[in-house]
């Protein structure tokens, strides 16, 4: 009986091109792997950084929390230029351990962010609805108006911040009877549809 296994005696040079394919798509899914687990904020305020810190808990032991990295998520409710640099209001959002947004929590409430940095970040980019994370040391807590209600927001200053991109609505598929078939995607410029 004859040995019908590959070896590269028998196979000739369609030996090591399978090989050589295989290596490749190997490196392949190691790379994808490795760049779609990727954290959106630096390893390092990450690893040093406390996570599942809702505003509420802070201020109330905010003597202990301050000087503190703390890594959180939020929507933006509102962007201004101060003197010191660039105050954005936000509700808090939780974050997983690279830095990914979670499902927004009832009642988790506000806080502000201070960015120092030598570029302010421009109100226009950084406008009401847009989603972002940071990484931001805890300073203070700051009096303000959410309506006609007082309220106190902690403060913390960033060191990092990452901002989501937009979702576009008319970005989505769309799916006609009959089912099995593929779903069809409507171009951009189909505006019709809005």
């Amino acid at each position: 009986m004859q040995n019908l296994r590959a070896t590269p005696e028998n196979a000739g040079s369609n030996y090591h091109v399978v090989k050589n394919m295989k290596i490749l798509l190997l490196c392949a899914l190691t790379l994808f792997l490795n760049i779609s687990c990727a954290s959106v904020l630096q390893d390092e305020l990450l690893k040093d950084g406390i996570y599942e810190m809702r505003p509420a808990d802070i201020k109330k032991n905010a003597a202990y929390y301050r000087g503190k990295t703390f890594i959180l998520g939020g929507i933006i409710i509102n962007t201004s230029v101060i003197a010191e640099g660039t105050l954005i209001e936000a509700l808090f959002v939780p974050v997983n351990k690279r830095g990914y947004l979670k499902n927004p929590e009832s009642g988790a409430g506000r806080f502000m962010a201070l960015y120092r940095g030598t570029e302010i970040l421009d109100p226009i980019i950084y406008r009401e609805s847009r989603e972002i994370s940071i990484a931001g040391v805890f300073t203070s807590i700051k009096k303000g108006k959410i309506g006609e209600m007082l309220y106190s927001y902690p403060v913390f200053e960033i060191k990092q911040i990452y901002l989501w991109a937009e979702n576009d609505p008319r970005d989505h598929y769309y799916m006609y009877p009959p089912y099995p078939y593929l779903p069809y995607r409507f171009r951009p410029y189909d505006t019709w549809r809005y």
